[in-house]
């Protein structure tokens, strides 16, 4: 059964103009209501299901939920947050029954239920220095490694996943590349990447993923 994840009070469920047939069709049918309440000390408390209805007007004063079921966005994977160096760096920073106790509260069945993982490929906004998995020009990419990630970023990815389980997702975002690829030949204040390294940052890509692969599926097993 697809649980419907709220995170606010509902007071109702509002089927809008483009379906206002639809709860005519979808008597009977219901939504399941997680609910988490700070005041109440609640986190994602099962507060039972909610039926489809037909519903007036809402007020502005009354907090809607408005389903159009003909509109269709993306398809939801899941829920996460990114593991960057600064995250990783300050986990292994702290004693290890806080480490625990993040993990649980992000990750495990009984905290927030994360269960997409990001991470940064080459340093971001989050890293504490700048670098990249290469040596300056070294156009063939033979010393490319990820040492760099294996210190702090690559264990907490670990972890998260044992955390996770089978529902595990991850995915990762390149920052810039090398300078030496680049037009102004910085790792910051723009530039853009030169025509003649557009294959080399594509294997760059390859390697990236390749080197994490190595690490048994992230499993850390």
């Amino acid at each position: 059964m697809r649980k419907l994840i709220v995170s606010c009070f509902v007071v109702g469920i509002v089927v809008n103009v483009n379906a206002q047939n639809y709860w005519k069709k979808h008597e009977g049918k219901t939504a399941k209501v997680i609910l988490t309440n700070a005041k109440a000390e609640e986190r994602m408390v099962d507060k039972g299901a909610v039926k489809f209805e037909q519903f007036g007007q809402p007020k502005e004063t009354e907090a809607c939920i408005f389903i159009a079921p003909n509109f269709k966005y993306q398809k939801l994977i899941g829920i996460g947050g990114a593991i960057t160096d600064a995250s990783a760096e300050t986990f292994y920073k702290m004693p290890k029954n806080r480490q625990k106790e993040i993990l649980d509260a992000y990750f495990g069945k009984n905290g927030l239920g994360y269960t997409v993982v990001r991470t940064n490929m080459n340093s971001c906004d989050f890293s504490s220095d700048s670098y990249t998995y290469v040596e300056d020009n070294d156009t063939a990419l033979k010393t490319f490694n990820v040492a760099h990630d294996e210190k702090y970023k690559i264990p907490m990815i670990k972890e998260a996943q044992k955390a996770i389980g089978n529902n595990f997702t991850f995915y990762f975002s390149p920052w810039s590349p090398p300078a030496w690829m680049k037009s102004n030949k910085s790792l910051y204040k723009g530039g853009r990447l030169e025509n003649q390294y557009y294959q080399t940052w594509a294997d760059y890509y390859i390697k990236f993923i390749r080197e994490y692969e190595k690490e048994e599926s992230m499993s850390g097993d």
